[in-house]
C-alpha cells in the first residue's frame, strides 16, 4: 500500500514545502540524501474570457527551472478538478507537487465550479472546456504540460492532449469519466429503481456512489480537508442551476478514439484509480487500462483519494516505480518539446 498523508493549511493562501525547516529523506541509489524543500505558495488570481471571469491558481514557484538546470524553461503542469470541485479543492496538492518536483502548477476553476462563470448552455461541450484550459495557459504563458486530470478533469485532459498533442507532455488520467463504463451503474439503488423510474435509476445511483464514497474524505488532516473544500461548494451552489448542464453533457462522453489516437502517438500515460471508488467503478478502470494499453496503478482511498491526502500524487512520481517511469517519460518528451538538448547548463 502507498503511504500518504494530509498536510495543514497555512494562514496566508495555500503553500507547501519547508516552512518550519523540515528535513525530508530521499533514497537515492541505496542510500538515503536528506533535502530541504521550497516554500510554494497557490496564489488566487482570475482572467477575463469572451466577459466571463476564470478563476485559477498558480503557484508561485517563478524561479522554478527543468529538469536540465538552470536556464532551461519548468515544466508546466495543469490541475483539472472533477464535477462539482474546482480548483481551490486541489491547492494542497498542487502546491505539494511545485514543491517537491520543482513544477510550476496552475489549478483552473472551470467554467460554472468555484466562482467562475458559467458558460451560456449552447457552449457547454468537452471542446468549450479544453479551450478554457488553452486559453489559461496562454495567460500564463505556460510551455508544453503535463495534464492532471480527476474525474471529469480525465475526460477534459484527454480532449485536450487531443486537440493539443504538441503542447502535452503526459496525462495523470485519476478516476476518470472519458470512456463510457463508469455511466453503466450496477449498485442497488439501480437494481431496485429501474424497473420502476428507469430514466432516473442512474443518477440516483450515482448520488448514493458520491455519498457512499464521502467518508474518505475524512481521512488525513481533517479540518484542511474541510477548509479548502467548503468555500468551493458554497460557490458551486451557487451555480448549481448552470452547473448540471455539464452533468448531462458528461453522460454523453465517449473519447475512446482519441485514446487510442494518443496511445499510437506515445503520449505518456498513467492511469491512477482508488481502490474503493465508488463513482467510476472497477469496470471503468478497466475500460480505460484496456483503451489506452496501460495498466491501472491502485491508490488507496476512493474517488477522491487526492484531496484527502494531497501528498500521494507526488509520492507515486517520487518513490513509485509506475510513476517515476511516468516522470522519466514526461522528461524525455519535455526536451523535445522546449527544444532543450540533454546536458544543458545555462551560464548565469
Amino acid at each position: 500500500m502507498l503511504p500518504t498523508s494530509g498536510g495543514d493549511l497555512p494562514a496566508r493562501g495555500v503553500r507547501h514545502g519547508d516552512p518550519a525547516g523540515r528535513v525530508v529523506g530521499v533514497v537515492e541509489g541505496g542510500r538515503q540524501r536528506r533535502t530541504r524543500h521550497p516554500e510554494v505558495h497557490m496564489e488566487p488570481s482570475t482572467l477575463r474570457v469572451a466577459g466571463r471571469r476564470l478563476r485559477f491558481a498558480i503557484s508561485d514557484n517563478d524561479d522554478a527551472y527543468g529538469p536540465d538546470g538552470p536556464g532551461s524553461p519548468p515544466i508546466w503542469a495543469v490541475n483539472i478538478h472533477g464535477y462539482f470541485a474546482s480548483g481551490g479543492m486541489y491547492a494542497r496538492e498542487s502546491a505539494l507537487l511545485a514543491a517537491r518536483l520543482g513544477w510550476r502548477v496552475v489549478n483552473p476553476s472551470l467554467p460554472g465550479f468555484g466562482g467562475s462563470d458559467p458558460l451560456d448552455w449552447h457552449e457547454v461541450s468537452m471542446e468549450a472546456l479544453s479551450e478554457q484550459v488553452d486559453l489559461l495557459l496562454n495567460h500564463v504563458d505556460a510551455g508544453p504540460v503535463v495534464l492532471l486530470g480527476h474525474s471529469m478533469g480525465g475526460a477534459v485532459a484527454i480532449r485536450f492532449a487531443a486537440d493539443n498533442p504538441k503542447r502535452t507532455l503526459g496525462i495523470l488520467y485519476r478516476d476518470g469519466v472519458a470512456t463510457p463504463a463508469w455511466r453503466q451503474r450496477r449498485g442497488v439503488i439501480q437494481s431496485l429503481l429501474t424497473p420502476i423510474v428507469p430514466d432516473s435509476a442512474p443518477i440516483a445511483d450515482m448520488m448514493a456512489a458520491v455519498i457512499l464514497d464521502s467518508p474518505d474524505l475524512l481521512i488525513g488532516r481533517i479540518f484542511s480537508t474541510f477548509r479548502s473544500m467548503m468555500p468551493e461548494f458554497r460557490r458551486n451552489l451557487r451555480t448549481l442551476d448552470r452547473s448540471v448542464l455539464v452533468g448531462s453533457m458528461l453522460m454523453t462522453v465517449d473519447l475512446r478514439p482519441e485514446i487510442r489516437d494518443l496511445v499510437a502517438q506515445d503520449m505518456p500515460i498513467l492511469s491512477e484509480w482508488g481502490c474503493f471508488d465508488r463513482v467510476a467503478t472497477s469496470a471503468c478502470a478497466a475500460e480505460f487500462a484496456a483503451c489506452a494499453r496501460t495498466k491501472t496503478l491502485w491508490i488507496p482511498g476512493g474517488h477522491s483519494w487526492m484531496i484527502a491526502r494531497p501528498s500521494g500524487q507526488a509520492d507515486v512520481l517520487t518513490y513509485v516505480p509506475a510513476g517515476q517511469a511516468f516522470t522519466e517519460a514526461v522528461t524525455e518528451r519535455w526536451r523535445r518539446l522546449s527544444g532543450t538538448q540533454r546536458g544543458l547548463r545555462a551560464v548565469n
